[in-house]
């Protein structure tokens, strides 16, 4: 936040009003915060309870017609919010839309939590234009058309504040870590678009709560994973699919194992188990209502299979077409 706080004041102050929501901190960065930017607009929740939860809590205070959720990892660039803001003006069924991440550490590169605007794939695996798991593009303007996708990364989203109180927010369960897949897709089911708009960019250093290695991050990202399946696939795919994903989940299992990495086996198997409790005891919500074609921006094939099979590393690789088409 010391870092970059000052590049978001100073290239949004036309545009926005900038408010730091505080999780309950403990390392003196509300005090440090009130010290140095007084002007700056700071939101304390009492208690950490994640990403997903904090926003919903800190959000019910902020009133404006668009939200930019913005990790404080985020390094910003002159002139990035106005096109986002621009396309969301002239856009109104787009309701969601992000700028193009790239990679603090290695500036030409994509950024692995969102690149150039995220999709999945039919077993509910996530990858973005620009990054096929660990493989981050350099970006050469391949990916510069504003294009449809399935999910914007929480780094850095845009959101209009009607349709994400409409949506119900962030599901809390989540904690952290693809809880905004699961709420793209749950906009995308109110008739919802969501962009990319690689006109703004910004980049994301990534990381900063939980390193990629972490076996917590690992148990977060399986078990959201098969919650936001259960929640959001069609009754007729729900079964085939977590049946098939209880067979790719056991095979990443054993990998991690045979890498040496037993607290990230582990952490599949918790996932697998806490999953299986929450469906047991009925505490998941299904959708409801009316499904926009999200099959436009689900890709029908399997990455892992594209990816470690085929061999396939780049997104224009996989044929994979998601742009609008006019009827």
């Amino acid at each position: 936040m010391e870092q970059f706080l000052p590049g978001v004041i100073a290239h949004s102050r036309n545009s926005a009003t900038v408010i730091v929501a505080d999780n309950a901190s403990t390392d003196g960065s509300v005090a440090w915060l009130k010290s140095t930017h007084p002007d700056v607009v700071i939101v304390e929740n009492p208690v950490n309870e994640g990403y997903a939860k904090g926003y919903n809590d800190a959000l019910k205070k902020v009133d404006a017609d668009y939200y930019l959720l913005l990790n404080s990892d985020v390094e910003v660039t002159p002139g990035w919010l106005e096109p986002l803001i621009r396309y969301m003006d002239q856009h109104p069924a787009t309701a969601v839309c992000q700028p193009k991440l790239r990679w603090h550490k290695h500036p030409e590169q994509f950024e692995y939590a969102g690149a150039a605007g995220g999709f999945i794939d039919a077993f509910g695996y996530p990858f973005c234009r620009g990054r096929m798991f660990g493989d981050l593009e350099t970006d050469h303007g391949q990916y510069d058309t504003p294009l449809p996708v399935f999910w914007a990364s929480g780094a850095c989203m845009m959101i209009r504040s009607s349709v994400f109180n409409k949506a119900g927010g962030f599901d809390d369960h989540f904690f952290a870590h693809m809880e905004e897949i699961d709420l793209c897709w749950r906009i995308r089911n109110m008739g919802y678009e969501i962009f990319c708009v690689p006109e703004s960019i910004v980049y994301h250093v990534g990381g900063a709560t939980l390193p990629k290695n972490n076996p917590r991050k690992t148990y977060l990202n399986f078990r959201n994973n098969l919650s936001m399946l259960y929640k959001n696939l069609p009754a007729n795919r729900l079964l085939p699919i977590i049946v098939v994903r209880l067979l790719l989940d056991g095979v990443a299992g054993v990998k991690f194992l045979f890498q040496g990495g037993i607290g990230d086996c582990l952490a599949v198997l918790k996932a697998h188990f806490h999953f299986y409790e929450r469906v047991l005891k009925g505490t998941y919500k299904r959708r409801e209502g009316a499904v926009r074609n999200e099959e436009q921006t689900i890709y029908k094939g399997n990455i892992a299979w594209e990816y470690f099979i085929l061999k396939k590393k780049k997104f224009s690789e996989l044929h994979f077409d998601p742009s609008i088409k006019k009827t």
